[in-house]
């Protein structure tokens, strides 16, 4: 497995991102096509609206749930971690946090999670510029 650092870290699940996506692209393509090539322009516009409602429903869908708990886990995770590397609770230490910094410092070694947290506190920076920071990239493999 590849070293993951900021540069390779997104993920793909291939069967939906190269085989359901593309399958799904091409149907809508082809019943646009029919709507303006075919004599029943109603049925093939009616059926291209359900095939755009299936796609964003699935792309909303696809990981909404599975987002929102790992968002729990890695903010625990980060809560943990800086509790066990410093014996100090990161919500009384830096009250203000935002998620997306939260999710960045998950990627710090410990080597560098505590110095890091304390710039992103006083720098204020952002998920993207956190994650920039990090010199030594702690892969996260099991991401959805």
């Amino acid at each position: 497995m590849e070293k993951q650092n900021y540069n390779n870290y997104i993920r793909f699940y291939t069967p939906h991102h190269f085989v359901f996506y593309p399958v799904a692209a091409l149907l809508l393509g082809a019943s646009i096509y029919f709507s303006f090539t075919q004599a029943e322009t109603l049925i093939w516009i009616f059926i291209s609206i359900i095939f755009i409602f299936f796609i964003a429903l699935s792309l909303m869908l696809r990981q909404h749930y599975a987002l929102t708990l790992q968002d729990r886990i890695v903010r625990l995770e980060v809560h943990y971690r800086f509790f066990t590397l410093t014996g100090k609770r990161l919500e009384e230490t830096y009250p203000a946090f935002r998620d997306s910094q939260i999710f960045a410092l998950r990627f710090a070694p410990d080597e560098e999670f505590v110095a890091l947290a304390e710039r992103v506190f006083t720098e204020n920076l952002s998920g993207e510029k956190t994650k920039k920071a990090i010199v030594n990239w702690k892969g996260d493999y099991e991401r959805v």
